[in-house]
């Protein structure tokens, strides 16, 4: 039997072309990528404490029976 050569790229020689580069890409990904991570600082405004117990907050409380566990 005789073999036709292709000249077009089928399916499965472009899947591994495609499984090679995306290879490739991952690898580059991972040795170009920064050292470590900058962890963030919200600063003091961000992390005060924002909780005050107002009016419609007692209310909220009184309504739905949260009054019991204040005591």
């Amino acid at each position: 039997m005789q073999e036709k050569k292709q000249t077009a790229m089928n399916r499965r020689n472009f899947l591994r072309a495609f499984g090679g580069a995306s290879t490739t890409a991952a690898v580059a990904a991972v040795t170009l990528s920064p050292g470590e991570a900058q962890a963030y600082d919200p600063g003091e405004e961000e992390t005060r404490a924002r909780y005050r117990e107002t009016e419609h907050v007692k209310a909220f409380y009184r309504v739905n029976g949260y009054e019991t566990l204040k005591k």
